[in-house]
């Protein structure tokens, strides 16, 4: 087999606990106007305060936006864009969890290239470099801190949407995991399923043929030998910490394995890309308002069982970077962790409506990128099958299929 990776990342990356108070210095490498976008319940967060006191200090002149909601409306995007002209940023600065990090995201593209979001929908369509993006998490799941890519939630399409563009990617993220421990363990559980499913879906998605240009034509070529590398410690460490940092909050190594997990897992998928996990939560999470990383952790078992006859040496990868004794014994050992956090079982738990699978089905098949991106393929009627199981809670007649 031909060794064929790429590696798309911030051009500065510091991670350890404490490290938020480099934000000043790194800020006033990359500009002098920031615009802080972050939301309504960390404006008043001591250490966010304190950050902004930072930047003040190192000479910056700031404005905060506290305007960002939950999976970033594509209207409150334009709003934040618009308002911040005046003031004139020449640098965004995302803090908080993903939707805040991918709203800083979307408006730094809007500030730079005018337009709206739906200019910018789908791979490679942001015409050129963004202003610097800074990215400070809060949060451990989403990875949007490594990643090239901001979800939006489209009201006229009733979908998640994204914008995937290399040129997304923050210019420098300060990955500090004592700004995770007040995160409350229902929080925790999803983030951090959240982030364990982006680097099994990137470590099992399909191998595309290296073609010289492959990284220039698609923004997720599949997986490949860097990806694989990020995507196998990323496991390990969420592995470990994950349902300790979810029992123990206060637990700062747990915490300190489950941020690591989420960077690195970001690296992983951000090239790689996610699959048929993520698809079919598209439509469900449209439907069920439910959080984002418990619908793809929901699902993740059951997409694994399905691709099983197709990632057997991943499988037995796995197993090894989790002490398990075998790749068979990774699915169940991965539904039960999640079960364990407290991830819903089934769709049907989610709360989608069983009268809908024809339609979730149909509405995963519609997101080609993903689907393709899947190591065994899903045609419409396997997909329905595929969703039904997910419903209904029949793992075992996939695994055996």
């Amino acid at each position: 087999m031909t060794i064929f990776g790429t590696i798309r990342a911030p051009r500065e990356l510091i991670f350890g606990g404490g490290q938020r108070a480099a934000l000043g210095t790194v800020a006033a490498k990359l500009g002098q106007r920031a615009l802080v976008i972050t939301d309504e319940r960390l404006a008043g967060d001591r250490d966010f305060l304190g950050m902004v006191a930072q930047l003040e200090a190192a000479g910056l002149s700031v404005r905060i936006d506290v305007s960002t909601q939950p999976d970033v409306p594509v209207e409150t995007a334009v709003a934040s864009a618009a308002a911040a002209r005046d003031f004139d940023p020449d640098l965004v600065i995302g803090v908080g969890g993903g939707s805040c990090l991918d709203m800083a995201k979307c408006v730094a593209v809007l500030l730079t290239h005018g337009g709206k979001p739906q200019d910018y929908y789908g791979e490679f369509m942001v015409p050129g470099p963004v202003m610097p993006v800074i990215a400070v998490p809060t949060t451990a799941g989403t990875g949007s801190e490594a990643t090239p890519v901001a979800v939006l939630s489209d009201s006229e399409r009733q979908l998640k949407v994204g914008i995937s563009s290399p040129f997304l990617i923050p210019t420098a993220s300060i990955c500090d995991p004592h700004l995770t421990l007040t995160c409350p363990p229902s929080l925790t559980a999803i983030a951090g399923a959240d982030a364990l499913t982006h680097a099994i879906e990137a470590f099992t998605a399909i191998r595309r043929d290296p073609v010289p240009g492959l990284a220039q034509e698609r923004v997720f070529v599949g997986k490949n030998a860097t990806s694989d590398h990020f995507a196998l410690t990323a496991i390990g460490l969420l592995w470990e910490g994950l349902e300790a940092a979810c029992t123990d909050g206060g637990n700062a190594e747990a915490r300190a394995k489950v941020m690591l997990g989420a960077t690195t897992a970001g690296l992983a998928f951000g090239v790689a890309g996610t699959a048929a996990a993520h698809a079919i939560q598209y439509p469900v999470g449209a439907l069920t308002h439910t959080a984002h990383g418990a619908g793809v952790a929901c699902l993740m078992p059951y997409v694994m069982a399905w691709n099983a006859p197709r990632i057997g040496p991943e499988l037995d990868q796995i197993a090894r970077v989790t002490g398990l004794g075998g790749g068979a014994e990774v699915i169940p050992a991965v539904a039960a962790l999640f079960g364990r956090i407290g991830i819903p079982r089934t769709l049907r738990d989610l709360g989608l409506a069983e009268d809908r699978l024809d339609w979730v089905a149909e509405q995963s098949c519609g997101i080609a990128r993903l689907v393709q991106n899947n190591p065994r393929p899903l045609p419409s009627e396997e997909m329905r099958r595929l969703v039904g199981a997910a419903f209904h809670g029949e793992l075992a007649i996939l695994e055996t299929n």
